[in-house]
């Protein structure tokens, strides 16, 4: 069995990185034999869909598939194979990072038909979505984060599963904050929240990741 983590932060080693590693080593624990595999979209050249209806049209030989050729296209290949998947994304201006939308464009539309009746025939493998962000909870619900990405796991729901989903609020943003221009935040209370509730954060990925591991045993 194969599983992927999609990290959608530009960054390799914080929090979403550390969140969704957590989740794989969650998923290792139920099925010691499965692989696993973090793909960093920032490190792969590619683009949002197209638009080009290649994976729409009537009788068509990529029907259902992302025709583009480029960098990202067998790896996309391979996710959409998987046995489960956990998505993690940084919040950048209120919404997902620009390369983690342009993924769930390549990873969604080929499988969202046109049709009232006609379906597109592909791999309802379970999922889990890991959002990292620098507001409080209270804030981020004031702010309609969660509307929001309650809408992208609709979408998923629809054509895969329901998503599982982990919020992430305040976290340590940097190394060292005296280096940067940041003063509208409390570093010694962003330091204590890192090291008393990302811990627990961490375990709740852990979690995750065994929920998905389960659910791809038993289908």
């Amino acid at each position: 069995m194969k599983f992927f983590a999609i990290n959608g932060s530009p960054r390799k080693v914080f929090n979403t990185a550390q969140l969704l590693d957590k989740s794989l080593e969650g998923i290792k624990s139920v099925l010691p034999e499965a692989e696993v595999e973090r793909i960093d979209l920032y490190d792969i050249p590619f683009n949002g869909c197209k638009s080009c209806f290649a994976c729409k049209k009537v009788n068509g030989r990529h029907y259902g598939r992302c025709v583009y050729n480029d960098d990202f296209k067998p790896i996309l290949n391979k996710i959409t194979q998987s046995d489960g998947l956990i998505l993690g994304s940084p919040v950048y201006f209120g919404d997902l990072t620009g390369n983690m939308r342009c993924f769930l464009e390549r990873f969604m539309f080929p499988f969202l038909a046109y049709s009232t009746t006609e379906t597109v025939d592909h791999k309802r493998m379970p999922l889990a979505f890991i959002y990292t962000m620098n507001v409080s909870e209270e804030a981020s619900f004031d702010l309609g984060y969660h509307d929001l990405f309650d809408k992208y796991e609709s979408v998923l729901e629809r054509l895969f599963t329901k998503p599982e989903h982990l919020y992430v609020h305040e976290t340590y943003q940097f190394s060292d904050y005296d280096r940067y221009v940041s003063d509208v935040f409390d570093e010694k209370e962003r330091r204590h929240i890192h090291e008393t509730r990302f811990p627990l954060d961490l375990e709740s990925a852990f979690k995750i990741g065994q929920n998905i591991a389960k659910r791809a045993k038993k289908d």
